[in-house]
């Protein structure tokens, strides 16, 4: 099975920084905010593109679990509420 290999020839800036060829850009759907972890290998480096976490979303899926688990244990401010007043007393020693 042929691999289709895009090539051009790429050169390092005083910053360290390389220019990725806008036809493999185009491709592959790379972004200016794109992260990549560079792997040290023989005779070379292999860059590999990685999914970052979205804080945002990964608050709102807690966010939404946390929700279902109290509603599904049937937790009410109220009871949440008298286990940080028992918490902080059993932290200042007067439980």
């Amino acid at each position: 099975m042929p691999v289709d290999v895009a090539e051009e020839l790429v050169k390092m800036s005083p910053k360290g920084q390389l220019v990725v060829p806008y036809k493999i850009r185009k491709k592959e759907k790379l972004n200016p905010s794109d992260r990549f972890l560079a792997f040290e290998i023989k005779d070379g480096i292999i860059f590999k593109k990685v999914q970052m976490p979205n804080p945002r979303e990964e608050f709102e899926a807690l966010t939404k679990d946390i929700r279902a688990h109290v509603k599904k244990h049937g937790i009410t401010h109220k009871d949440v509420e008298d286990a940080i007043a028992w918490a902080r007393k059993a932290k200042t020693g007067s439980v």
